[in-house]
């Protein structure tokens, strides 16, 4: 767990990996839920922040990144063995 107050903060962070490509439907088998690590610690001069995820879905985008493409592709797919990143917005929501 996290050390508090070093700037080197640590916690555990779930990582969903793509153990193949994927061939007709999507089923939890195609993907693995792992635990490591990850420093809390955004570099200096970033605008990047780290975020807490509290849901994971799995779209249509997604499982067209999931298969194994011989053509090149305008988005670069999924590379199995490594953890599926997906670079979105999102809208931020007040507490009232």
């Amino acid at each position: 767990m996290a050390a508090a107050g070093d700037g080197q903060d640590e916690v555990q962070n779930r990582q969903v990996i793509l153990k193949r490509y994927v061939t007709g439907m999507t089923s939890e088998d195609d993907m693995e839920v792992v635990t490591g690590t990850a420093r809390l610690a955004v570099p200096p001069g970033s605008t990047g922040m780290v975020l807490k995820n509290l849901y994971v879905s799995c779209d249509p985008y997604m499982r067209s990144r999931m298969s194994k493409h011989e053509d090149p592709s305008y988005v670069a797919g999924f590379v199995p063995g490594e953890v599926m990143v997906i670079n979105y917005s999102s809208k931020r929501q007040s507490q009232s």
